[in-house]
């Protein structure tokens, strides 16, 4: 059973069992309704105590089944509620550790609620574009106030028990047993008519209208292209204005409108697509993992310095390698402001600040990291360079130990091939800064170990990083798909445009950056070395030349003060260049290339079609599990709009049929062959399917 009947001398208690945050699925809805039958039918039962086992009192609803005809099937979370609030016995929630979103609205309709210090309290749906759809945005400010109540449900972010004491939703604090103190709590209100209601309880706040209409407008500066938190605002707003009852009912409608919004489906997406990402088809969960208890990282560059900070936050120690003491004292350096910075934003305690830089220590020998259980080697993108690095990697490491790569485009299982223990080795592809970007792209070699896949996962969840499997191919999933993507910006720029209107254009669509904007912050050179060598091994694939005669030009980025744009000292901003702008049209001149007035959806869809398409082709070729493994690639690691739920989910959106249309469109236009379509999205558009 997912929720248990006991009863305890004149108290029943119903604990809810369903593992891991005690998720209120149709089976435990039902038995929470059957144990409160059996408690009101029992006359020797005078009051009846609902709490959770393990480590949640509950999480809300149950994921597993959201989608689903369970979700909405009898008894729904109303259902429930209304059971519980209208018994003639009081039930009260004995809280503890995790009480969220169903779990709060079940504990709200309870006559009295105890908690423990500690419990975390959210409504968190609005991360997921929605609103609590079980009285929350009515009961919840007639118990903590509108105030508090209206910050919580619009942000979603959970707030300890103690904070909330003396509001209406807790009657007690419990120190020591929470059981014990619950059936205290419980035998001393047995006898006690009526029945207090958080329903009944009216909401008192002068002038409401002017701090609804204040919060409205500080909401919709902040919501961006999300309708979800306003009509968080909406929901409350009727708690004070309307009759409890009319108020559930809009508080309903809204639910059930923002539950067809696009954005709240691509949340939802994102949301499942971060959990499924973990699961390997052929790695069991149970697959036994080694221990990680001491790292290494070679290289203490930008990458390298970042990739230690990533093991110093999850506590475990890690030592960098460098060739030169100039470099290390640098790297240590960059290190050591970069937590000071954080430190300065009181996002670090001082205390902490000690630890972790006292976690990083700096080596010019090998010797010094063989016991290492897992060593990162973050050097120049090169596989001679990565060759050397691995030889040597295979003669000093212990047996066991695991050999990474942060490569971002190179073959790992070539890279396996230097050593003699090819199981051990597996990609690392962190993103820069890589102690802050989410995203940790893991690459399986053909003889990479089972046991090693799994500790890198499991390592990805310790140090905070959203691990994503690929498989090997020239540039993984990520930066295989950039490169057609900026292809594709390069042949605007000789067709038309100019950097800041392609880069307003997908900006505006959502991304954080836009391709050229981009480029300077990654360094414009990086793609020059990677083109060079594509025109040696990929000579049939064409490119436009305005990004190499813009490194011709010593114009790399933010890193030279000049890129695509100007910057000034001391300023991040991108200024349009006059110079890069007269070389680019220049250029359309010397290769024939008549300029054309190119709008915003021939630039967005050329260039996040160009994605998809290759996005269609990894998955055919099983580069990557699902569909929903590319869209979190970009949704944690590429700035793709959330908003959007990632390429393949837009796909889906717009429908297949009308991308493959667009690309039809596209062919007959310049570098035509750029717009083939994968026969994976071929096929499923034809047959009125969708990647996801």
């Amino acid at each position: 059973m997912t929720a248990e009947y006991q009863v305890n001398g004149a108290i029943a208690v119903i604990t809810l069992n369903n593992p891991p945050v005690n998720g209120l699925g149709l089976s435990t809805r039902s038995a929470i309704v059957e144990g409160m039958k059996k408690a009101l039918a029992d006359d020797a039962v005078k009051a009846v105590v609902i709490t959770g086992a393990g480590k949640a009192f509950s999480g809300g609803a149950d994921i597993k089944e959201f989608n689903s005809p369970k979700a909405l099937a009898e008894p729904t979370l109303h259902t429930v509620i209304s059971v519980v609030e209208n018994s003639d016995k009081p039930v009260i929630a004995a809280i503890h550790a995790v009480c969220m979103g169903g779990g709060l609205e079940l504990a709200l309709g309870c006559h009295y609620r105890v908690a423990s210090a500690g419990a975390q309290i959210a409504l968190p749906e609005v991360k997921l574009g929605l609103l609590p759809g079980a009285g929350g945005t009515q009961r919840l400010p007639r118990a903590v106030g509108l105030e508090t109540a209206l910050n919580m449900i619009v942000s979603g972010t959970p707030v300890a028990s103690e904070k909330l004491a003396g509001t209406a939703l807790f009657n007690q604090l419990i120190e020591g047993d929470l059981m014990q103190g619950a059936l205290a709590f419980a035998g001393k209100m047995a006898d006690i008519r009526p029945l207090p209601k958080v329903r009944d309880i009216k909401i008192d706040y002068p002038n409401h209208e002017a701090f609804l209409q204040f919060s409205r407008n500080t909401v919709k500066a902040m919501a961006g292209p999300f309708p979800a938190p306003l009509k968080c605002i909406d929901a409350v707003a009727a708690a004070v204005t309307k009759k409890f009852d009319d108020g559930l009912k809009f508080e309903r409608d809204l639910f059930v409108e923002l539950v067809q919004t696009t954005e709240s489906k691509a949340l939802r997406h994102a949301f499942f697509a971060e959990r499924a990402a973990s699961k390997i088809p052929d790695v069991p969960e149970d697959t036994p993992t080694r221990t990680i208890k001491s790292a290494a990282v070679i290289g203490a560059g930008t990458m390298g310095g970042g990739i230690a900070m990533n093991f110093a936050n999850a506590g475990i120690p890690v030592r960098i390698l460098e060739m030169k003491q100039e470099a290390l004292d640098k790297g240590l350096a960059t290190i050591r402001k970069n937590y000071e910075n954080t430190m300065k934003k009181g996002k670090l305690t001082p205390e902490k600040f000690e630890q972790r830089v006292g976690l990083i220590s700096g080596t010019l020998s090998y010797d010094d990291i063989g016991q290492a259980d897992i060593v990162v080697e973050a050097v120049f993108e090169d596989m001679g360079v990565k060759e050397t690095v691995f030889k040597k990697l295979d003669d000093v490491m212990k047996p066991g130990a695991i050999l990474a790569s942060n490569t971002s485009t190179l073959d790992v299982d070539r890279i396996a091939s230097f050593t003699r223990r090819p199981q051990d080795v597996i990609g690392t592809h962190f993103f820069s800064p890589a102690n802050v970007m989410k995203l940790l792209e893991i690459v399986r070699g053909a003889r990479t170990g089972k046991d090693v896949l799994a500790t890198a996962m499991a390592l990805s969840k310790k140090i905070r990083k959203t691990g994503v499997v690929s498989g090997v191919c020239d540039g993984f999933i990520g930066n295989r798909m950039i490169e057609q993507y900026s292809r594709q910006a390069g042949f605007l720029l000789e067709e038309g445009c100019l950097p800041e209107q392609v880069d307003k254009a997908v900006e505006k669509f959502g991304f954080a950056m836009g391709p050229f904007r981009m480029g300077d912050l990654a360094g414009n050179d990086i793609g020059w070395y990677i083109r060079k060598r594509r025109y040696v091994e990929k000579p049939q694939v064409t490119y436009s030349k305005t990004a190499d005669l813009l490194c011709e030009m010593g114009r790399y980025g933010q890193k030279t003060g000049a890129g695509w744009y100007d910057y000034k000292a001391g300023d991040r901003k991108a200024y349009p260049s006059g110079i890069v702008n007269d070389m680019i049209v220049r250029h359309s001149a010397d290769i024939n290339v008549e300029r054309r007035k190119i709008g915003d959806q021939e630039i967005v869809e050329r260039l996040v079609f160009a994605l998809v398409n290759e996005a269609a082709r990894i998955l055919e070729e099983g580069i990557a599990l699902r569909a929903s493994d590319i869209d979190m690639v970009y949704l944690s690691g590429y700035g793709f709009p959330l908003f959007r739920g990632g390429p393949m989910f837009y796909a889906d959106t717009v429908g297949l049929p009308n991308v493959v249309m667009a690309m039809e469109k596209y062919a007959k236009g310049r570098h035509g062959d750029a717009w083939k379509p994968a026969p994976l999205l071929s096929r499923l558009a034809a047959e009125g399917k969708t990647f996801n």
